[in-house]
């Protein structure tokens, strides 16, 4: 996936008025300022009352959903691979993502909603705190080993792996 591509689909969803933040790996490249990596695919935290609304630019992008696991997440494929997060919000701008069937929830406190830079674009993205904990508790890929280090060298915070 292009910074081409993730930056014409933020503004695509900002034209639209669905907000969004970038977690993973684009939003490690975008936390530390630059692209690390390639990256197969763009995670992206959504404001599950818009969507509807997601959706619509998605379809007119030329994504079709391939995979469904809501409420948790589902998967889009198309001109990229696009993994969407959807969360709900509360009055105090933290939100709540369903971790799996049962009542599980991931929490995002506010001050998680951040921003980064993609090729010198400021981009809505998680916090190295919430990248810290969504990065812990399973055995890491080369990528991830990868994004940890990249963290490591430019906020100095220890990671899991």
């Amino acid at each position: 996936m292009e910074a081409s591509l993730v930056l014409h689909l933020l503004r695509r969803f900002g034209e639209a008025g669905v907000p969004v933040w970038i977690g993973g790996g684009w939003g490690i490249d975008a936390l530390v300022g630059r692209q690390t990596r390639p990256h197969a695919d763009l995670d992206l935290i959504h404001d599950q009352t818009r969507e509807p609304a997601a959706l619509a630019v998605l379809t007119e992008e030329g994504f079709a959903e391939t995979l469904d696991l809501r409420p948790v997440r589902f998967v889009l494929d198309g001109p990229a691979e696009l993994d969407m997060h959807p969360v709900r919000f509360a009055e105090d701008g933290s939100a709540v993502q369903s971790a799996d069937n049962n009542g599980a929830t991931f929490t995002y406190p506010a001050d998680c909603f951040v921003t980064g830079r993609i090729e010198g674009v400021e981009v809505p993205c998680l916090s190295v705190g919430r990248q810290l904990l969504f990065h812990q508790g399973y055995e890491p890929r080369e990528r991830d080993l990868h994004d940890m280090a990249q963290l490591r060298a430019e906020f100095g915070v220890t990671t899991a792996f």
